[in-house]
Order: C-alpha cells, then sequence, then structure tokens
C-alpha cells in the first residue's frame, strides 16, 4: 500500500513520561484511507496516549510518519479531522444545538451554515427531539451522541473516536454502528479506540492490539485468525478408530457425543470425514465453522501479562530469562 493511500501512517512512536515511564515503545501503525479501524488493548497499554499525540494534545519522545500525508502536527491537515475524546466535558448549561454550532463556529463555519448543519447533524444521531434540552438533563448515551455529532462538524476526511458507545444502550450502539458504516461508505477514515470488542468486531476493516506500549497484533480479524481456523463435526457414539488417519484431526467426548475437529477453512476437506462417518451409520449432529474471536486474539496477546510474549505476528511465544541467550 502506498503512502497516498494511507490516513495513517506512524512509526518507530516513543514517549516517556516523566519519572521514566515509557507508555509507549516503538508503536508501527498504519491505517489504509476509507477503513474502519480498530485500536484495542488492556488498560495502560497506551492507546489513549497514541491517540492524543496523533491529535497533537501530548508530544512524543520520538516520531516519524505522516497523518493524512503529512507531517504530524500538520495544522491543515488537523482541519479534515474529526475527534471525540473518551471523557468529553462540555459544559452543561449548554444545548444540544448550541454544542454543534459552538463547534462550527470554531471549524469557521458562518451562522447560517452552522445552524443548517447543527441541525442536519443532529437528526443524523438521533437527537433532535432533544437539540433544545440542556447537557445537565442528558444520559450519558445521549451526551455520547452529541459528542459524536460535534465530531463530524467539520465535514472530516478522518474521524477519530475514543470509545464512543461507552454508555450507550444496545440500540443506541446499534445505530452509532451504522453511522460508522455510513461514514465509511462516504470515503471516510474512521479510527476508533474500543474496550467494547464485540462492537469492533461487527465494524472493523482493520484491528491492531497494543500491549504494554507496543503493538502486539496488526491486521484484519481473517488474517489474524487464520491459524484458528476448524470445522467441528458432532457425531454420536464413540471416537471413531479411523479418526488417527485424517490429518489435523483431533477429538473429545462429550456424553454420548464425539467432537471431531479438523483444522482447515475449506469445506471440500472434511467431505471425506463426512462420507466416511455416514458410511458408518453415525448420525451427524452438528457441522459448525469455527475460529477466534475478537475476544479470544485480545486474550491472546494480553498473555505477556502471566509469564508469556505476545509476538507482531500474533504467535505467543515463551519469555525468555533475562540474561538468557538471544
Amino acid at each position: 500500500m502506498t503512502d497516498e493511500q494511507h490516513a495513517i501512517d506512524v512509526r518507530d512512536v516513543h514517549k516517556t513520561f516523566k519519572k521514566r515511564v515509557k507508555a509507549l515503545r516503538g508503536v508501527d501503525l498504519q491505517v489504509a484511507s476509507g477503513e474502519i479501524f480498530g485500536l484495542l488493548g488492556p488498560n495502560g497499554a497506551g492507546k489513549s496516549t497514541l491517540v492524543k499525540i496523533l491529535m497533537t494534545v501530548v508530544r512524543p519522545s520520538r516520531i516519524s510518519g505522516t497523518f493524512l500525508g503529512h507531517a504530524i502536527g500538520h495544522k491543515p491537515a488537523l482541519q479534515h479531522v474529526g475527534y471525540l475524546p473518551e471523557h468529553h466535558n462540555f459544559p452543561d448549561y449548554l444545548t444540544g444545538r448550541h454544542v454543534i454550532e459552538f463547534s462550527g463556529a470554531l471549524a469557521g463555519m458562518l451562522k447560517h451554515d452552522r445552524r443548517t448543519n447543527a441541525n442536519r447533524l443532529l437528526d443524523r444521531v438521533g437527537m433532535t427531539r432533544w437539540a433544545s434540552s440542556r447537557l445537565k438533563t442528558y444520559s450519558k448515551g445521549m451526551l455520547q451522541r452529541v459528542g459524536l455529532a460535534q465530531a463530524m462538524v467539520n465535514d472530516p476526511k478522518i474521524v477519530v473516536l475514543d470509545e464512543p458507545t461507552d454508555g450507550v444502550d444496545p440500540v443506541g450502539r446499534r445505530e452509532i454502528r451504522d453511522l460508522l458504516l455510513e461514514l465509511r461508505d462516504e470515503g471516510r477514515t474512521i479510527f476508533l479506540n474500543s474496550h467494547l470488542l464485540s462492537e469492533l468486531e461487527m465494524v472493523c476493516d482493520r484491528v491492531a492490539i497494543m500491549v504494554q506500549g507496543q503493538v502486539s497484533m496488526h491486521g484484519t480479524i481473517d488474517e489474524l485468525t487464520h491459524d484458528s481456523r476448524r470445522f467441528e463435526i458432532d457425531c454420536v457414539g464413540d471416537t471413531p478408530s479411523w479418526i488417527d488417519s485424517i490429518e489435523d484431526a483431533t477429538t473429545e467426548i462429550s456424553g454420548e457425543t464425539c467432537c471431531i475437529r479438523i483444522r482447515t477453512d475449506e469445506p471440500h476437506d472434511i467431505q471425506p470425514v463426512l462420507d466416511r462417518l455416514r458410511n458408518d451409520g453415525r448420525i451427524i449432529t452438528r457441522v459448525h465453522a469455527v475460529r477466534e474471536s475478537l475476544e479470544d486474539l485480545f486474550m491472546r496477546a494480553v498473555t505477556d501479562e502471566r509469564g508469556e510474549v505476545a509476538s507482531p505476528g500474533g504467535v505467543v511465544e515463551p519469555r525468555r530469562a533475562k540474561g538468557g541467550d538471544a
């Protein structure tokens, strides 16, 4: 992928705070234009620090790369960015409409355009009914909707959202997911930082998992789960005597059911097994394609905290003892 196709392309990002706290330790991250990208990791992994560096809220100790084709911190490029921080705090005496119109003024919009734009955005996030109500009467989910609307005031090319569905009810989360997909279909780039793994899995084109200030895994969910894909075949009875002759096959007995697991993502690979089970007169109760979920990937990445290391390629390796051979 060329640099022109990257909305974000940063390399060797370091950030050390006072008392030598290393928040980021050589982060490399690429986000393609027009995709929904999810950044996840445990608390303290450095996700919010990286987002704040991209938004020039925090100064990095070291960084190289581009943001919307320009150097990090290039002010004209930042004019094309919409941003919703995790703990946004608008004055509670304002109304939802005031927040959107004020954000439009900060973006340099004319007064008439600010009003028209506010009406459109409030409708888009489902807040028209409460547009004239003060923020102090809003629920957390309503505040998130208004925050999302203000992030779109300047018709951004890239929208950076830090925990956008925090405090939003299931109906609201679905509406926000649909909105993010609409924004992507309009050609915008969406950069999400969230702890809700199921939400990310449903909308993200690619994800990165950060652990202890470094990117542990980076790619599409299909790419990251490729080696975990398998088919599970449940049948009635004991383990077939011939199953050991099947490559990459394992079995497990649960009550009167035998589960046969075959490592493959190709349906035609399991057809001989199904045929042989039928020839044996076995009752097949289920055939199921299985792969790791985003939660599984996340847990595999953070096993570092339990004495293992998740390599950049996604393979968990034993931690080497200090002072041992390289």
